[in-house]
């Protein structure tokens, strides 16, 4: 996993706050720290919303919620507080994934990761955890209390190892994340391949892969030379119609650009 030195502001604030242990990331109390108090109530259309005036705002936050969903939620609320005061915004809070980089929406949830999940405290537990897996994953969002989805990303976008996150519906893909160290040019399909494991989850009601399993690379990657690598991939699924695959790449070949 890359080591970077940049704090974020996110992680200031965190160190600001003196958290040392991810059980310490209260958000209503950072919230009440930059001048937001969060309520829950009945929403429709939206998880949750931010209203502002000078230095106070209001956070509120569905109720019926899971409790993962809400703190996602007042972490994404707290990003538009800190980058966005004064802007007129039609947020819409939806799952950690990614996003138009230039968007207010990415930049909350860029925030929302850092508040949740910031390096200096999850990058030490996932090494402790050992290979990436689901297992694994789901390990480490229990700690920091984020989903699957978006503690994969998180691990996925600061190169813990070179991989795929990919999100697929009924339609095909939905969105993936890609690892640093992994090359561009390798772009995962739309359409899952029938060949995939990942085929029989989505739509054969498969019981989820409980561990990565090797498959040749282009039922993956659309690429003339695909078939000359061999990649793992597991997929689980996360929702009614919705599945969620890591694909590793082992082959260093694979890495050159």
């Amino acid at each position: 996993m890359n080591e970077d030195s940049t704090v974020t502001p996110a992680e200031m604030l965190l160190q600001e706050l003196g958290v040392t242990d991810p059980g310490e990331i209260d958000l209503e109390a950072i919230a009440h720290y930059v001048g937001a108090r969060v309520r829950y109530r009945a929403l429709c259309g939206c998880e949750a919303h931010i209203l502002g005036c000078n230095g106070a705002a209001v956070i509120t936050v569905k109720n019926d919620s899971s409790p993962r969903r809400k703190r996602f939620s007042i972490a994404h609320e707290l990003g538009h507080w800190r980058f966005h005061r004064g802007k007129t915004l039609v947020c819409r809070v939806d799952d950690y994934k990614p996003r138009d980089a230039l968007s207010p929406e990415k930049v909350a949830d860029s925030y929302a990761a850092d508040l949740l999940m910031p390096r200096y405290l999850f990058q030490p537990r996932a090494r402790g955890l050992g290979k990436l897996t689901f297992d694994m994953v789901d390990k480490l969002g229990g700690t920091f209390k984020t989903s699957l989805t978006a503690t994969s990303i998180r691990l996925i976008d600061l190169d813990y190892v070179p991989a795929f996150v990919i999100c697929h519906g009924p339609r095909g893909r939905k969105w993936f994340a890609r690892a640093p160290c992994v090359p561009r040019h390798w772009f995962p399909r739309e359409d899952l391949d029938p060949d995939s494991f990942a085929f029989g989850v989505q739509f054969g009601r498969r019981p989820d892969d409980p561990a990565p399993r090797k498959i040749d690379a282009d039922a993956w990657f659309d690429r003339s030379d695909a078939s000359r690598f061999v990649v793992r991939e597991q997929t689980v699924r996360t929702g009614e119609d919705e599945t969620l695959t890591l694909v590793l790449v082992d082959d260093e070949r694979m890495l050159a650009d």
